[in-house]
């Protein structure tokens, strides 16, 4: 039988931008955005596997009380391809792989994103804006391996670039698949923008 998907939220970030703010324990909708994506994560019925940085406790707390499995990764400093391989270690199956600073992504779309994929199990399928390509990617079960060939801090864009007949956009709603908040003035412009 083949494994089920997995969902990684990559969460192992140092937020350097933020001047000693936490970007993934900003307030979205009442909770942490961490807190938040991994709870819609879990709406989703797939596994859930969390990567945390080892120096940051109130990551890990936020996430108390949710089913999800969480992995350190003490080579973050590396860049996302050290939470990649951390993350997608020992598993079999197809990886969602889901940015933890994304906070316009809901259930729906990750909901969406894996009907798309149980109709199609080899494509890669990536969440775009616009035909903009972003996240999440799906990488298919055949790909897991090279993940642990990658390196430095761009995440799995080599490993997508050497399969581009197998990447399929799939536009989200809005700029879902694009919006990062990486500094405290981009999290401002963004809840005001919000509130409009």
């Amino acid at each position: 039988m083949t494994p089920p998907l997995l969902i990684l939220i990559l969460a192992a970030g140092s937020s350097s931008r933020m001047r000693g703010a936490d970007k993934l324990l900003e307030q979205v909708a009442g909770e942490p955005q961490l807190c938040r994506i991994t709870r819609l994560a879990l709406a989703s019925g797939a596994p859930v596997r969390v990567v945390l940085p080892p120096d940051r406790p109130l990551r890990a707390a936020a996430l108390q009380g949710l089913d999800a499995e969480v992995v350190q990764a003490p080579d973050a400093a590396q860049g996302m391809s050290a939470s990649l391989r951390r993350g997608a270690a020992g598993w079999a199956g197809a990886l969602m792989i889901l940015p933890a600073d994304m906070p316009e992504i809901d259930a729906d779309m990750i909901a969406h994103l894996i009907d798309i994929h149980h109709e199609n199990r080899n494509q890669i399928l990536r969440g775009a804006a616009m035909g903009r390509p972003g996240h999440p990617v799906i990488l298919p079960a055949d790909l897991l391996p090279a993940v642990q060939d990658l390196a430095g801090d761009e995440g799995a864009r080599r490993l997508l670039a050497r399969h581009p007949d197998r990447v399929q956009l799939v536009d989200l709603p809005g700029r879902a698949a694009l919006t990062d908040l990486d500094t405290p003035e981009d999290w401002q412009a963004w809840r005001s923008a919000q509130d409009r």
